[in-house]
């Protein structure tokens, strides 16, 4: 599993670099990273709106869409990127807001640093951290955590789920968008290359709702659901995007 933990971030430093997509539907192969990004839900008004150079038409759905941002609230965005839903986010949120986007990617932390001190962003931050093993926010300081097809990324969804618990205020939100399976992997079949493109990491639908009750959450929705690949599988099982919101109880 380490092994892959190097893999994505190899793959990702590249995506920084050279905008070569890991998580994106198969008919956005070509065209711009923005055609890319409207492709996945994204909307085009808010798309212009932020450094186009943040846009790197990643992703596998808009989870921005669903979050119902409201200003002055805190928000932080898990694999934040370039910072397309950081900027999104902060535009959103106001002077008055804050919004912290993490990465474990150094390539990718520079260019959002870069990108927010251009276009003056002052109401966001970019930090490094390894979110299954500990976000670098303090516990219960954030209104709403959300996140593109990255906790798929990640060995164990369940710490991941945990530590975006801890983070969140009691009645904080998680708005993410990821991908699910109808079929598991099978133990020992697991390709680092297909990890990175989040396949192999996939869980079935039942198995992610299940680990994100798990970590604490309560009021657990699919909130969009559609086929990521159309007309295609990978290895014989069908790959489906989902959007999923769950609150941290006020108890």
């Amino acid at each position: 599993m380490s092994e892959i933990k190097e893999k994505v971030k190899e793959k990702y430093g590249k995506v920084a670099l050279l905008q070569e997509s890991c998580c994106m539907p198969g008919e956005c192969g070509c065209g711009t990273p923005s055609e890319a990004a409207q492709i996945i839900g994204y909307n085009p008004k808010e798309l212009a709106s932020v450094p186009q150079e943040s846009i790197l038409g990643a992703g596998c759905g808009a989870p921005i869409n669903f979050a119902e941002l409201i200003e002055g609230e805190t928000v932080v965005d898990l694999g934040s990127g370039a910072g397309i839903d950081v900027f999104m986010s902060a535009n959103k949120v106001g002077s008055k807001g804050r919004v912290i986007g993490i990465d474990m990617t150094d390539e990718m932390l520079k260019k959002a640093k870069k990108n927010a001190g251009k276009y003056g962003y002052s109401n966001v931050e970019f930090r490094k951290g390894d979110i299954e093993k500990d976000i670098p926010v303090d516990s219960g300081s954030v209104d709403l955590v959300i996140s593109n097809c990255v906790i798929n990324l990640t060995n164990s969804k369940e710490d991941s789920f945990r530590q975006v618990h801890r983070i969140l205020r009691r009645g904080g939100r998680m708005v993410i968008s990821d991908l699910v399976t109808d079929r598991a992997v099978e133990a020992g079949s697991v390709d680092a290359e297909k990890w990175c493109s989040c396949i192999d990491g996939a869980l079935t639908k039942e198995n992610y709702l299940r680990s994100i009750k798990q970590a604490g959450f309560a009021d657990v929705q699919v909130l969009q659901e559609r086929t990521y690949l159309k007309g295609s599988q990978v290895d014989g099982r069908k790959i489906t995007s989902v959007v999923i919101k769950a609150v941290r109880s006020l108890e």
